[in-house]
């Protein structure tokens, strides 16, 4: 059972990592100072230490966290039972367009910030996404048998790119966001 102190503890951090994914996406890593992070959660700078050793483990757990979070979402969607494997990559495409839609400071941080982290963690996240995109490349390869393994890779990359799009979009409003970019992934994974 979770007390009510550690309840309100995990928000304080949560809390901490948004701003940060924020401030990180906006004006990058290193301009941004730990009393900034503490003002835009409304505490002092350092109450950051209550919650985390340093500004780097933020930028860690921000894009070690997403890219675990990534590979365990596609993972359990895998080996959910479907119909068939289009419906699988439609339940994939909707999954990552969820979280691109909601998270588009992270996605920013992870273009920008990714060669900030420390090598052992920047190895991990590269591993973890490595294993993402071979989940989505599998599926892509028993719909399009035909597609050679490296131009599914290449695919993956296009189509993730496509996607994450979202964190560069500078078009406000629009209704047909999700649907546009869902179709376009499900053309260039299917073709045509």
């Amino acid at each position: 059972m979770t007390t009510a102190r550690a309840q309100g503890k995990a928000r304080t951090r949560q809390l901490f990592l948004d701003a940060a994914a924020r401030l990180f996406a906006d004006r990058g890593f290193h301009a941004v100072s730990i009393g900034e992070l503490g003002t835009a959660v409304g505490v002092s700078g350092p109450a950051l230490y209550r919650h985390f050793p340093s500004k780097e483990a933020m930028l860690e757990e921000i894009l070690l966290g997403t890219s675990e979070f990534l590979l365990h979402g596609g993972t359990a969607i895998v080996v959910a039972t479907h119909a068939s494997d289009r419906e699988l990559l439609d339940e994939l495409i909707d999954f990552h367009l969820t979280f691109a839609l909601a998270h588009r400071d992270v996605i920013r941080v992870q273009d920008r910030e990714l060669g900030t982290l420390p090598k052992a963690a920047n190895r991990q996240v590269r591993k973890l996404q490595r294993q993402y995109l071979d989940l989505w490349a599998e599926v892509v390869g028993r719909i399009r048998p035909e597609i050679e393994k490296a131009d599914r890779q290449v695919m993956m990359h296009a189509v993730f790119g496509l996607l994450n799009s979202t964190a560069h979009n500078t078009v406000a409003g629009s209704a047909n966001e999700r649907a546009i970019l869902a179709t376009a992934a499900r053309c260039v994974l299917l073709g045509g």
